[in-house]
């Protein structure tokens, strides 16, 4: 029984490959899909997440390297940076094109499934 989980698991990594090969300008390092998935399920939850709650995050890294993460992710075009209401914090969403890595993981994910 594990053999099958684990070859599914194998699947999934081997699709998840692919999807980064397909698009190689947009390979994101574990800190960067860390922070990546922190604001996705963020948004998902409708909670709100700043700038300063994703650079606290010191068991990812320094500040200085989580902030310089989070200027990769914005470049890429993953995410969005916009002042709260007070102007002083900055809010960060992801954009449409992290929506849609996460839909296409999903995707992978429920292929890797169904070929076991």
């Amino acid at each position: 029984m594990s053999t099958i989980k684990s070859s599914c698991y194998i699947r999934f990594l081997n699709l998840i490959d692919v999807l980064d090969r397909i698009n190689p300008g947009k390979k994101l390092d574990s800190i960067e899909e860390s922070l990546l998935d922190k604001i996705v399920l963020s948004f998902h939850a409708k909670k709100s997440i700043l700038v300063g709650d994703l650079i606290s995050m010191s068991e990812l890294g320094s500040q200085a390297t989580l902030h310089g993460r989070l200027k990769n992710l914005s470049a890429m075009g993953y995410i969005k940076m916009a002042a709260n209401e007070d102007g002083r914090k900055k809010e960060v969403v992801p954009s449409k094109i992290a929506i849609k890595r996460y839909e296409e993981i999903a995707k992978c994910l429920e292929k890797a499934v169904k070929a076991s």
